[in-house]
């Protein structure tokens, strides 16, 4: 099976029938038949099931990582307590504890800030 990243599409040629039929299954790619090849968004779960069909090449496999560390940072923030912004935001008046989280979570869902890794994220007793 031949994987390849482009433009957030994840292509797969070559894929033997039981790959194909597995694949199929899951309803997340589409086939193209000009092209002889399957087609889907790159997103966590796709990646994740095919991480567990075959292994990933390296590029695939650092954005699925990517990914998983972005949805376990957002995990860690929405439980949190006491949140606390990591941007100082424009706004007039002070925000209340949903909505740093939001704020917070948007930034790291969108790029625009590297997600906190597991340490920063444990509260210290």
């Amino acid at each position: 099976m031949k994987m390849a990243l482009k433009d957030g599409q994840i292509l797969i040629k070559e894929a033997d029938n039981n790959q194909f039929l597995i694949i199929k299954s899951w309803n997340k790619m589409k086939w193209s038949k000009a092209e002889q090849m399957l087609y889907g968004p790159a997103d966590m779960e796709l990646l994740n099931k095919l991480a567990g069909l075959v292994r990933l090449p390296a590029p695939i496999e650092e954005r699925r990582q990517h990914l998983n560390k972005v949805a376990e940072a957002v995990d860690r923030e929405r439980m949190k307590e006491e949140p606390v912004p990591v941007y100082k935001y424009p706004v007039k008046l002070p925000l209340y504890k949903h909505q740093i989280r939001g704020a917070n979570m948007a930034l790291m869902v969108f790029g625009l800030i590297e997600p906190p890794g597991e340490e920063a994220g444990r509260e210290k007793k």
